[in-house]
């Protein structure tokens, strides 16, 4: 799975099917369901080691699990976070890209809007794939005082839409939103160049990416739009496909599972 072909798929109006991983096994068992592409996110700082939010994952962490996800991904697309603070600077960016692609990283993703673009620009000027992600930042949860919904109204709106487009300008090759309304999320995809992957953000995007905990009903309170794959597949397996399938035919994220 390559960026072209990702970038073809928005071209021919294919849903994109992402979820996030951790480790070969899952990812093994994702891929052999049809899955497009990898996220390990920096989510496991909540799912796998039990944290209260994303802000204590390291470079160390994401490239070790990049690693474990590499192996089992087979030639599914590995797009990693650089967690918080890592693209604080050009340098401290580039270091990170460099440790997640020797792991074997497709792309790195960072959040944030336009006061990244000097970063994205540095990391694609050096030959790293970058993928944005603009609306909710979990990194940023703290100063936020909270998951939220972002871009309620028109100004925050806007301001989304402004950020998506610096970044693309920028040369970001995919874009991720998060928990913004469904109505905003198709306003974004149809406004800019890349493929853009939703996280509570309806489903008129040109993907969908779920962590995978959560689409297992491992969460003890997932978010709203999630939904719980494991009861409609009867097995891992089964839930990832029929999460594939569901987003390619656009079945998921319903109405009601979005805002």
């Amino acid at each position: 799975m390559t960026l072209a072909q990702l970038r073809q798929f928005k071209n021919d109006g294919r849903a994109i099917a992402m979820l996030t991983a951790y480790e070969a096994g899952f990812a093994r068992t994702a891929a052999a369901a049809g899955a497009d592409a990898f996220l390990v996110g920096d989510s496991l700082g909540m799912v796998v080691q039990g944290e209260r939010d994303t802000l204590g994952v390291s470079v160390d962490d994401i490239a070790y699990h990049v690693g474990l996800v590499r192996r089992g991904a087979g030639d599914v697309a590995v797009i990693a976070d650089l967690p918080f603070l890592s693209d604080a600077t050009v340098e401290r960016a580039l270091d990170a890209a460099g440790v997640l692609m020797g792991k074997g990283a497709d792309m790195v993703k960072l959040e944030g809007g336009a006061e990244k673009a000097e970063i994205v620009r540095a990391l694609t000027g050096n030959g790293v794939p970058v993928c944005g992600h603009v609306g909710l930042l979990p990194q940023r949860v703290r100063k936020l005082g909270g998951y939220r919904v972002q871009g309620r109204d028109d100004l925050a709106a806007r301001r989304i839409l402004e950020d998506a487009e610096a970044l693309v300008e920028a040369g970001i090759d995919l874009l991720v939103v998060e928990c913004v309304p469904r109505a905003l999320g198709r306003q974004l995809t149809a406004a800019v160049t890349v493929p853009v992957i939703g996280i509570g953000a309806g489903a008129g995007t040109d993907g969908q990416v779920l962590v995978m905990h959560d689409m297992l009903g491992l969460t003890e309170t997932p978010p709203r739009f999630v939904r719980d794959f494991l009861l409609e597949g009867g097995s891992i397996r089964g839930a990832f496909a029929a999460y594939v399938e569901a987003v390619r035919e656009r079945r998921f994220p319903t109405d009601e599972e979005s805002f």
